[in-house]
């Protein structure tokens, strides 16, 4: 690698981890630069991914005063996410590459619909459950919650683009909760879903240690930077960023 390449690399890893800790879809920021140092895509997957995880460390560290609180929620949400995550590693080193494309952009639009209708869908769902007597929302989320978490954390360990979103969006909808504890707990449980899927990818996966290691300076620089951005972005304008972000995410999974 170069040092323009590796200049590159470095700065895309800043970015992901930035973007990584408001919202998500940092993948699209380093995997292509991965891919134009000439790595092949497996293997700058698998770099990518073992890169960010100290990112998403920083980032988790830079949400800590919104994490107070949420331990419990934390532990039972992270057994689900680090089964996902693993069997999304397993499945990227047995499936063909463009096994999800079809799906995964639809997945994120679906993830956005619930992030900006998410205040409208929680004020009927209070409404009816007050009308009705119903018993309220899961802290936790629920079985719902978790199902979808499951699945969310195997995208994620296959690879992860967007995966921050998918979060939101359903934690969003399934608790009832503020949108920065939201995502200081969604920053926790995509570092554990990308340090799971590394973990198996040190013994089984072909990886450049120059890549990771770049993009771990990186992001882990990012995610300071990224925490110190989004914890003071007001509820409607994190929603809007995540709106984008996931556009952004949808348009570059369709022309890749």
């Amino acid at each position: 690698m170069s040092p323009w390449e590796s200049l590159a690399v470095f700065a895309a890893g800043v970015g992901a981890g930035t973007i990584n800790t408001i919202v998500g879809s940092g993948t699209l920021i380093t995997f292509p630069v991965l891919l134009a140092t000439g790595l092949p895509p497996v293997t700058a997957n698998v770099s990518n991914t073992l890169g960010l995880v100290p990112g998403s460390i920083s980032g988790a560290i830079g949400y800590r005063k919104e994490l107070v609180g949420q331990g419990r929620r934390i532990l039972r949400l992270s057994a689900v996410c680090l089964l996902g995550g693993l069997a999304g590693a397993v499945l990227l080193l047995t499936l063909p590459s463009d096994s999800f494309d079809t799906i995964v952009p639809v997945l994120i639009g679906l993830a956005l619909l619930l992030v900006v209708f998410q205040p409208r869908l929680a004020r009927a769902l209070r409404a009816r459950q007050e009308a009705t007597g119903a018993p309220g929302p899961h802290p936790d989320g629920g079985p719902a919650l978790l199902t979808g978490m499951f699945f969310a954390s195997a995208y994620g360990g296959y690879f992860g683009a967007a995966q921050g979103v998918l979060y939101l969006g359903l934690m969003g909808l399934l608790m009832h909760e503020d949108l920065q504890r939201t995502n200081a707990v969604k920053n926790v449980l995509a570092g554990l879903v990308n340090g799971i899927a590394a973990v198996f990818f040190l013994f089984v996966a072909e990886f450049d240690w120059t890549a990771v290691l770049l993009i771990a300076l990186g992001s882990t620089l990012g995610g300071q930077l990224g925490a110190r951005v989004g914890r003071r972005l007001p509820p409607a304008v994190l929603r809007t960023v995540i709106v984008v972000v996931g556009l952004l995410a949808i348009v570059q999974l369709l022309i890749r």
